[in-house]
């Protein structure tokens, strides 16, 4: 449990972040200073630097408990399916980042808005690269449950770029550390990309010169992801 030093220094770090995440919400990133954070607690701006070595760190610090709280979220949904019904969780798992991500914009922006630094090296690892890698191998770690039990048809090397194929084995062997092979990385990132940047482009509002919701058009990707990796594809259960 560590000392009663321990205990309180941990809980004073996690006022802090939640602090700063409050600034986020409510003010916007440009609003979380040392000074606007320790005037909302009650202290000294200086007081903040017996726990961060500087405002950078604090934001690091943020985005890794964000990461950490979308991770959880994302297990929890994958959970509450039952079995072994790998379309369900992908599914799930799928509709809860958009879900999550709609419910926090400014966390969203903070994540995702600009590349988590460094996070591609394995080397000289932080707190916030740590925590973003968490996150990525919630899809990551499903994705390769769905090529062990029922692999999906992929390129052969040969029929893959040339120019994409050395990045496709730099990300694998030098990222990831996985022995799979490059067709089925050029697969989980088309489907990432299609993911991620549908809800990026729906969050920060890309999409609102057409859609007033933006609903349908997600499904609509997902019924055409979903029959690529060999899954079924079911509306959610509110579908009208």
């Amino acid at each position: 449990m560590g000392t009663r030093r321990d205990r309180l220094r941990a809980a004073t770090v996690k006022e802090i972040s939640e602090t700063a995440r409050r600034i986020l919400v409510e003010e916007g990133p440009e609003a979380v200073t040392l000074r606007a954070i320790a005037r909302a607690m009650g202290m000294t701006a200086p007081a903040l630097y017996r726990y961060f070595d500087s405002h950078s760190e604090l934001l690091r610090h943020l985005v890794g408990d964000i990461f950490t709280e979308l991770t959880e979220e994302l297990h929890g949904a994958m959970h509450a399916v039952q079995g072994t019904d790998m379309s369900g969780k992908f599914l799930a798992v799928a509709r809860q980042f958009r879900l999550w991500a709609l419910a926090h914009p400014r966390e969203y922006a903070l994540l995702f808005g600009t590349p988590v630094r460094g996070a591609a090296r394995q080397e000289e690892v932080d707190f916030a690269e740590e925590c973003a890698r968490e996150f990525g191998w919630t899809f990551m770690a499903l994705f390769l449950e769905l090529w062990q039990k029922s692999p999906f048809p992929i390129p052969a090397d040969e029929e893959i770029a040339p120019t994409l194929r050395p990045q496709l084995r730099r990300y694998r062997d030098d990222v990831l550390g996985v022995d799979l092979p490059l067709g089925v990385l050029q697969q989980f990132l088309k489907c990432w990309i299609r993911l991620q940047g549908g809800v990026s482009l729906e969050v920060f509002g890309h999409l609102e010169f057409a859609l007033d919701d933006a609903a349908p058009m997600f499904e609509l990707m997902l019924s055409e992801v979903a029959p690529a990796l060999g899954l079924t594809y079911t509306p959610p259960p509110d579908a009208p």
